[in-house]
């Protein structure tokens, strides 16, 4: 169920995006598989863990996941080499506006600092923004630059 909310999730943003879809229905697809078996490696070894709303009578209304990821040494509090990066935020589109995704977010924030971070990391989609605001997370200063892929450049050397 987590791995088909991941779908969904991809499948708004793509529909939604104001330059067009970046990705085909089969890259979306086949995408999922590769996500399932590497979950599936990061929930075994204690660094992803998923979170669910149900409705009363236990269908899933939203879900979202967080990961202890990777991430270089830098000064402060979290000195440790990981840091929690929430991720896969979905909610089923008969229950958005009801506050699924805050309860979803507010259960990965407890699930966070329960172990001990005091900071929290993820992406906004446009449509997942104005929940993550409202929750006090602050835009950051990433940046990103979009590589052409290897089909496109042909054998690297």
């Amino acid at each position: 169920m987590l791995a088909a909310h991941r779908l969904g999730m991809w499948r708004d943003i793509e529909r939604t995006r104001a330059e067009g879809p970046r990705w085909t229905e089969p890259e979306l697809t086949r995408s999922l598989a590769v996500y399932r078996r590497w979950a599936a490696r990061e929930m075994l070894a204690g660094r992803l863990a998923g979170f669910v709303v149900e409705t009363d009578d236990g269908r899933p209304a939203g879900s979202g996941m967080v990961w202890l990821q990777p991430v270089q040494p830098r000064p402060g509090p979290d000195v440790g080499c990981v840091q929690p990066y929430i991720h896969s935020m979905f909610t089923e589109p008969e229950f958005r506006g009801q506050g699924v995704a805050s309860r979803v977010v507010r259960a990965l924030l407890r699930w966070s600092t329960d172990r001990g971070y005091t900071r929290v990391t993820l992406h906004a989609s446009e449509q997942g923004r104005p929940v993550y605001e409202r929750l006090g997370f602050a835009p950051s200063r990433e940046m990103r630059l979009e590589l052409p892929s290897r089909r496109r450049r042909g054998r690297a050397r």
